[in-house]
């Protein structure tokens, strides 16, 4: 069936999974029902690391959905999430990303809040001179910031508007818990740095892009050439069992030809680097894997490459655009020789990375044409129809178990 007034066909198609209506990725509509349904529903969306917030008073900027809200860390030790809107008159009052306060001034009328979101005072509360003031039954108390549940977990902060929202284990499920507490095993994190950028594409391109092992073969000279990532080297995806979550595991290979890279066009067996340390990973994890790649619906990727570690953290600006926030960190128990390598391996992802700057010009593409043909379909079938776990990278098994699911929870 089409809609006349929005030219796009609003049921799912009937071959399920395998086929992704293109008007999902442009449509106003359905972009405010996915900020009310998913980001503000009954999920866990990633908003730090403790470590951002490492003393009282400090507080970090960040967003859910499109909605700001704040993370704090508070007189008793513990992490707060608030709305970053004054109970007052609706002003986004916080506007830096990080910082240390004793508590929170908007700057319209200066109505103050601790670090909890508790509303502690009202400039001219009883009036000037016997005249004006707020009513007398006037409570702070019933006027403080919103606050949303919060969830930590070895390090890794999360927090939901809905609470009807599962526990956070039990919201990750038995398949996802193992990968993600490789990386938030307990030790304490220290953050290197960040990157941020706005990619003007659709932000369900960018976590089908973590689920889709098919294109890390083709589409990146770098992860090609020095065998980082590619379909002829052992790849496993697994996914949870509603298909919202999953992780790509790999083991890195050499730099040289295969049988396998006769596809593979952007394959440089002469490529060279003129410091070539960037390839210089020493293991640190149990196990052969060496690239785990990891989305945990809806806003959160785990980002380990070699020695790099980051949290890429979506959030959606429009239909068309979304902002992608990388944080790096490390151990606390890393010496200077690791926390160096972790910093140069960096420069492989980002939005200027060696590998990383191809997906944010990709996407771009990717939205120019599903915009202009909103009537008409994706075609998802390499690997086949189905959405089980998979041995290997020719597959786009990972997403069709997320559309299966989104299009479920959309009720489309």
């Amino acid at each position: 069936m089409l809609d006349p007034l929005h030219n796009r066909a609003t049921n799912w198609p009937t071959d399920g999974p395998s086929r992704v209506p293109l008007w999902i990725y442009s449509d106003p509509d359905l972009y405010a029902r996915e900020l009310d349904v998913i980001f503000y529903g009954p999920t866990w969306s990633y908003v730090g690391l403790a470590s951002e917030v490492p003393e009282r008073g400090s507080f970090k900027r960040t967003f859910i959905g499109e909605r700001p809200v704040i993370m704090t860390r508070d007189e008793d030790g513990k992490i707060n999430v608030f709305v970053n809107r004054c109970a007052h008159r609706g002003i986004e009052f916080c506007r830096e990303h990080h910082g240390k306060v004793n508590e929170f001034v908007c700057p319209y009328h200066q109505w103050t809040y601790d670090l909890k979101g508790n509303l502690l005072g009202v400039p001219f509360r009883r009036g000037v001179r016997g005249q004006g003031g707020m009513p007398g039954d006037f409570k702070n108390s019933e006027h403080g910031l919103p606050k949303l549940q919060v969830a930590e977990r070895n390090g890794a902060v999360f927090a939901t508007f809905d609470e009807r929202t599962q526990p956070l284990a039990e919201y990750f499920g038995d398949e996802m818990l193992p990968y993600f507490d490789r990386v938030f095993d307990g030790r304490r994190l220290v953050i290197l740095g960040y990157s941020r950028q706005l990619i003007p594409s659709n932000w369900k391109l960018m976590f089908e892009n973590i689920k889709d092992p098919y294109h890390a073969s083709l589409l990146h000279v770098f992860l090609v050439s020095f065998g980082l990532f590619r379909v002829d080297q052992p790849v496993k995806g697994i996914m949870d069992s509603t298909g919202r979550h999953s992780v790509y595991a790999s083991m890195r290979g050499e730099q040289k030809s295969t049988d396998a890279t006769r596809d593979m066009r952007n394959m440089l067996s002469d490529l060279k680097l003129n410091d070539a340390r960037i390839l210089d990973p020493v293991r640190e994890f149990p196990g052969d894997v060496t690239v785990a790649m990891q989305t945990l619906w809806p806003n959160l990727i785990v980002q380990q490459q070699s020695n790099t570690l980051a949290t890429r953290q979506i959030i959606p600006r429009g239909p068309g655009q979304h902002e992608l926030v990388w944080t790096y960190f490390g151990y606390e128990t890393d010496d200077e020789a690791m926390r160096v390598r972790r910093l140069r391996q960096a420069n492989l992802m980002g939005p200027s990375g060696f590998v990383s700057m191809d997906d944010s010009e990709v996407l771009q593409f990717n939205q120019d044409g599903v915009k202009r043909y909103p009537a008409d379909q994706g075609v998802i079938e390499m690997g086949g129809r189905d959405t089980e776990n998979t041995d290997h990278g020719v597959t786009e098994s990972a997403i069709r178990a997320f559309y299966k699911y989104y299009a479920q929870v959309m009720e489309l």
